[in-house]
């Protein structure tokens, strides 16, 4: 960030007054290509469209991704072979692959990553909260024996595993432990927590992962993941509330996923950016949520957080005079902050101002003088007099005839 300009910045997300969340840099997975293409509304997309997503979450820095589920058909398993060989000419992103603790599911595990040559980490899951164990008629005993069963089956093979409990969130410490126990006893060296239905607060995320760390991990190398869902639209805080204890956190681009999505991968990556817990390069996130949009058949809304269409425009008149002020001193921070918590140009983008109904003439000479017209009273009054007669922003095209006669 802008030194010069953070000292015209009053923080209050720092002031010190109350406890403040420890939010900090950890490993991230990328459900895109798995969780995220369960949601009901979700297309597939090409298989090529998929290698150029893995390459983008490197050039993020995603640590990892989930690449799909081989024991869902012949076909998700051929992709899962390519998408693991695409991921050997990446600097960084290593793949994993969803299971359910069923012979069927391991078998198919096992050969993706004997066709692939590649030892993909294997994320083996089962329901583990009491009304799911009811909903099904699960004893506790035939999934422990499960868990023992398909653990050590994968570790056999050589592959790394993560043991996944579904519905975390709404499960009884008693039963998670012996969950847990049975998979890092037969080999699993990674555990996940999983808020599946999106149950959670911040607080709950918080209490979770602290009984992880301290009556599950208890100071052996095994590592902790956290897995959000946004049912009640915390997935965003609950993956950074995650970031102070887990050591890997989950999201997809856009937060798809099943119902109404996961933790969202771009704004958990914005907000730790923000919040000075990583330094890297984000504008592949623009391409990054492009391509999920278009080839997955999820628009992305105008009033997205700094990535939708609106997210720096404006055509308010006080908003726009503070913008344009800015960008008349020729300094694009100054411009990217005055009237946004999200520099724009983080994200390689940058402000726009728009003249409607609500815009004064500021936003019009700015607007004529950016294009080449030269700001006479006479379309100042005229395009200002269409603005406020309008319902909405005028288009460029409109624009350009007022400006133009």
């Amino acid at each position: 960030m802008n030194s010069e300009l953070d000292r015209l910045v009053y923080d209050w997300n720092t002031d010190g007054r109350a406890a403040r969340a420890a939010y900090r840099e950890v490993e991230l997975d990328d459900e895109t290509l798995r969780d995220g293409l369960q949601g009901p509304s979700v297309r597939n997309p090409p298989l090529d469209v998929k290698k150029r997503l893995l390459h983008l979450m490197d050039e993020l820095g995603i640590d990892s991704a989930d690449i799909g589920l081989p024991g869902a058909s012949d076909r998700a398993r051929a992709e899962i072979v390519e998408l693991a060989r695409e991921t050997t000419k990446l600097k960084k992103l290593r793949p994993n692959q969803a299971v359910r603790t069923h012979p069927l599911d391991v078998g198919g595990a096992v050969r993706a990553a004997v066709e692939s040559g590649v030892a993909i980490e294997t994320c083996a899951f089962i329901g583990s909260s009491p009304i799911r164990r009811y909903a099904e008629d699960w004893s506790l005993d035939t999934m422990l024996k499960n868990v023992e069963t398909s653990v050590s089956a994968l570790v056999k093979e050589q592959l790394p595993v993560m043991f996944v409990t579904e519905d975390t969130t709404r499960a009884d410490a008693d039963t998670l432990v012996k969950l847990y126990e049975t998979a890092i006893g037969a080999g699993a060296r990674r555990i996940c927590f999983s808020d599946t239905v999106g149950h959670a607060t911040p607080d709950g995320v918080r209490n979770l992962l602290t009984f992880a760390r301290d009556e599950v991990v208890r100071g052996r190398s095994v590592k902790i993941d956290y897995h959000g869902h946004n049912d009640r639209g915390l997935g965003t805080i609950n993956a950074l509330a995650a970031t102070e204890i887990a050591d890997r956190v989950h999201g997809c681009a856009l937060g798809i996923g099943e119902r109404v999505g996961n933790s969202s991968m771009d704004q958990l990556l914005i907000n730790l950016y923000l919040d000075g817990a990583i330094a890297r390069d984000l504008t592949p996130l623009v391409e990054y949520v492009s391509l999920v949009s278009e080839h997955c058949g999820v628009p992305i809304p105008p009033n997205y957080p700094a990535l939708g269409s609106d997210a720096f425009r404006t055509a308010t008149g006080v908003h726009a005079a503070a913008v344009v002020k800015a960008i008349r001193k020729g300094d694009r921070a100054l411009a990217d902050r005055v009237y946004s918590g999200v520099p724009a140009s983080v994200l390689g983008r940058a402000q726009g101002i728009e003249v409607g109904p609500m815009s004064g003439e500021s936003n019009v000479v700015f607007w004529l003088e950016h294009r080449g017209y030269e700001p006479t009273r006479e379309r100042i009054d005229r395009i200002m007099a269409a603005a406020k007669e309008s319902d909405r922003l005028l288009t460029d095209e409109q624009l350009r005839g007022l400006a133009g006669t």
